[in-house]
């Protein structure tokens, strides 16, 4: 989507950290900016940022369906269809796999992919019916690309939002609506402070303690700007890009991992007729456009 002036978007997780970076990104390139969030004080601090009258706010947990299905169409009502999904919402759920309990793959999946999937399942078949075309930017993290020890559960739902993100660019390749993988690295956020936000449900966890010494655990200086990675969003919608990646710095590990991934496969000649039978699973579309752009 080229044209983003007077277009409307709708930002989970959209009042701190990555999720405020954007807003402020779209509404200083002329957008409308819904803001949906779990944290009260967060609102009221975001919306003393942003502009009057470009902005609106929605308390929202993303593992609430029904509540999801009311922000639409509060999001509607004030400023009409939306046309960009921003799923960011998200925490940092962080541990090792050993230390982990039911409790904290359930919260941590149920927010981190689950609440992609909630966005996807609300704000998809609104974009389809008003026709005026779209984009869908699913926040997952470098650490999807490039794994890092202690951080399963983390690492496992941010690597299913890229598949989820792929296939269903795959499956609106022939709508006017795109779709993105974000994939940002460190950013000046505040991440560390998931674990506050913890349901009592979830509380039979291993991380507890992990969680109250992240807290303490301050933002390196070096980290990124939210707002330089709201714009790199921008930028990356206006492209139609596939996937959004903010730090050059990954690039040597990512391209580390894929030629791990080539050199696994087996030493052998290609079985052509074999290839020709199965050649819609073998290979897609979408990776090509990806390559003849960068190209």
């Amino acid at each position: 989507m080229r044209e983003l002036e007077g277009r409307t978007a709708f930002v989970t997780g959209g009042a701190s950290g990555i999720g405020l970076g954007m807003a402020q990104a779209f509404v200083a390139a002329g957008m409308n900016v819904v803001i949906a969030d779990l944290r009260p004080d967060h609102i009221q601090t975001a919306m003393e940022e942003l502009e009057r009258g470009r902005a609106h706010a929605i308390e929202l947990d993303v593992t609430d369906r029904e509540g999801f299905a009311r922000a639409a169409d509060e999001a509607e009502r004030v400023f009409g269809n939306v046309h960009v999904l921003c799923n960011n919402a998200g925490m940092g759920i962080l541990g090792s796999v050993t230390d982990a309990r039911y409790d904290d793959w359930d919260w941590g999946l149920g927010v981190l992919l689950g609440g992609v999937v909630n966005g996807i399942q609300t704000f998809l078949p609104r974009m389809r019916a008003h026709g005026e075309g779209g984009h869908i930017v699913n926040t997952s993290s470098m650490a999807a690309v490039v794994p890092v020890p202690g951080a399963a559960i983390y690492t496992t739902a941010k690597a299913a939002v890229v598949g989820l993100s792929e296939s269903l660019r795959s499956d609106l390749s022939d709508e006017p609506i795109g779709v993105s993988a974000f994939c940002p690295g460190p950013v000046q956020t505040n991440i560390r402070e998931g674990g506050r936000m913890r349901p009592e449900r979830y509380r039979d966890s291993g991380y507890l303690e992990l969680e109250r010494e992240l807290e303490e655990r301050p933002n390196s200086p070096l980290w990124m700007d939210p707002l330089e990675c709201g714009e790199r969003v921008l930028a990356g919608i206006r492209r139609d890009d596939l996937y959004i990646f903010t730090h050059r710095e990954f690039r040597e590990g990512a391209e580390e991992r894929f030629r791990a991934m080539l050199a696994s496969f087996p030493d052998e000649p290609l079985n052509k007729e074999r290839a020709d039978a199965i050649r819609f699973l073998i290979e897609n579309p979408i990776f090509r456009e990806v390559m003849n752009r960068s190209g």
